[in-house]
């Protein structure tokens, strides 16, 4: 017989592997495999942890105040803030103010420096104040009660409520119109 080379190895014949050599088997250790397939509870599934989440405080005031006017009755004059006027209507009221838009600073001085500049050559005053929207509580409130106020435009979000809570008991006993709409940033 021919000698075998040292090197190159023959291959195994099939079926015929060799166990690996392992040490003595500990009882108290179980192996046990995971099976990583969907649903056979190795991996635990992607949970909605939402309710778990410590959310900011306005985010927690304002779902507390939801839930609150949910549960608890709400007494008419604040109720009533609730029913605003729908968006057509609110939409042609603002335009309505849009027309009626206060003057700037530098229009008011350009009509002041043309007032003066006429008083100066002896001919009368032909410019008036111009006829604008009036805001701001107190001021509103006076015009109310001095029945001078033609429209009374209300937000429904004001926060503090109760400073504008009196208000459409105000116009009503002045018989003032009034409008509630959404939103006191518009």
């Amino acid at each position: 017989p021919k000698p075998v080379s040292k090197g190159k190895k023959v291959a195994a014949a099939p079926g015929s592997k060799k166990a690996p050599v392992v040490g003595p088997k500990n009882p108290l250790i179980e192996k046990r495999t995971r099976n990583f397939g969907v649903g056979c509870g190795a991996i635990q599934p992607k949970r909605d942890l939402t309710r778990f989440v410590k959310w900011p405080k306005y985010i927690r005031l304002q779902r507390q105040k939801a839930i609150l006017t949910q549960r608890l009755k709400v007494p008419p004059s604040i109720n009533q803030f609730t029913k605003v006027a729908d968006k057509n209507t609110a939409t042609n009221v603002f335009k309505l103010m849009n027309k009626y838009r206060p003057e700037t600073k530098a229009q008011k001085k350009e009509r002041l420096t043309a007032t003066a500049a006429s008083k100066v050559d002896g001919k009368k005053d032909a410019s008036k104040k111009p006829v604008v929207v009036k805001y701001g509580l107190n001021h509103i409130t006076g015009l109310i009660e001095n029945k001078k106020a033609q429209l009374v435009v209300i937000a429904n979000d004001v926060d503090p409520i109760e400073l504008v809570v009196w208000l459409p008991a105000l116009c009503r006993k002045m018989d003032v119109p009034y409008v509630i709409v959404k939103g006191k940033a518009r």
